[in-house]
């Protein structure tokens, strides 16, 4: 299992690839499997650790990252035959690897950064097995072995019974629409909280601190497991009005996992996650999102929490894995073939 070393496997509070890898290492593990996570050193999980890395590089602003990731990534094939197979929860490069080894690698690919790193995907189309984490995410240029929507361990989510606040959490970016949340909770006459990381520091200093007045708007900051199921749990509804083609959006299945409702923009993997009227509402634009707050009472909380359970559960997730692992390696696909 090679984790992402942005951050510890499991996070400490923002980290979603690292999330979704030690939710897998750690449902192997129980299912009886011999994991080894490739991880940071302060890294938590019953499997095997191996670190390069000492601790996350978003973390560690001593660590190097070109040479903590290219250390971290070599490592795992360098022992690549000690493995029936790798699960790279990790991007694009360690694809260029996969050649070297006649260990089958699937590659879970959590987004496109860019189109350009599209080419690196299509080089090893050939021998990859890919897996979307959600069929809105699925590139017309690659062929997938499957799509795994992300689960949750849910004993770590416990069923709220909402509150008179509204929340957002997630990455503080344009991408991620916190200024829409804003102006929303202000036009339906509701408090705001916003948690999670300043990921475009001018963003945040033009057009959300100033609205941050600790009472109608407040920014608590990136929070850790403890306290985002708490904001989650207490809330109202989640806001999730992104402007981009969201991958997935680990917080939306937390918040039903909380029995919270989401209020978002269809964009992406949402159509997926959200049913409309059920679990939440898709809404075209901040119009919609104000009429959508007036009718969150209509939306059943114990029908959100039950969404969670029959379709985004770890155990879900984990059965997907360890079914593809399996025939993957049945088939024998993506080894090199033998020497002329």
């Amino acid at each position: 299992m090679l984790a992402s070393i942005a951050h510890r496997t499991p996070p400490r509070s923002y980290g979603p690839w690292e999330q979704v890898a030690s939710t897998l290492a750690e449902g192997l593990v129980v299912r009886g499997h011999d994991v080894t996570l490739f991880a940071t050193a302060d890294s938590l999980t019953g499997a095997r650790l191996h670190a390069v890395a000492p601790a996350g590089y978003e973390e560690d602003p001593t660590i190097d990252v070109k040479v903590c990731e290219s250390l971290h990534i070599a490592a795992v094939f360098e022992r690549a035959a000690q493995f029936d197979v790798i699960s790279n929860q990790f991007d694009f490069l360690p694809l260029t690897y996969s050649r070297l080894t006649s260990t089958p690698v699937v590659t879970t690919i959590h987004g496109f950064s860019s189109e350009r790193i599209v080419r690196v995907y299509r080089a090893y189309d050939d021998i990859a097995h890919y897996v979307s984490i959600s069929d809105a995410n699925r590139h017309p240029a690659l062929t997938y072995a499957a799509t795994i929507h992300h689960g949750l361990d849910l004993t770590r989510f416990t069923p709220g019974p909402g509150g008179d606040h509204l929340l957002f959490l997630g990455r503080i970016h344009p991408d991620k629409g916190t200024h829409l949340a804003i102006d929303v909770a202000r036009r339906a006459g509701m408090p705001l909280v916003i948690a999670g990381v300043v990921h475009d520091e001018t963003y945040f200093r033009s057009l959300v601190e100033p609205h941050v007045d600790g009472s109608l708007v407040r920014y608590v900051g990136s929070v850790g497991p403890a306290e985002r199921d708490r904001l989650l749990g207490g809330a109202a509804a989640l806001l999730h009005l992104i402007d981009f083609e969201e991958p997935f959006g680990l917080a939306v299945v937390e918040a039903l996992a909380a029995g919270t409702p989401v209020i978002a923009t269809p964009r992406g993997s949402l159509s997926e996650l959200v049913r409309d009227g059920t679990t939440g509402f898709l809404v075209a634009d901040a119009d919609e999102a104000v009429a959508a707050v007036g009718r969150l009472p209509t939306i059943d909380r114990r029908a959100c929490r039950h969404e969670a359970e029959t379709r985004f559960s770890a155990d879900r997730m984990v059965d997907g894995y360890e079914r593809l692992f399996h025939g993957v390696v049945a088939s024998g696909r993506g080894r090199r073939p033998p020497a002329a």
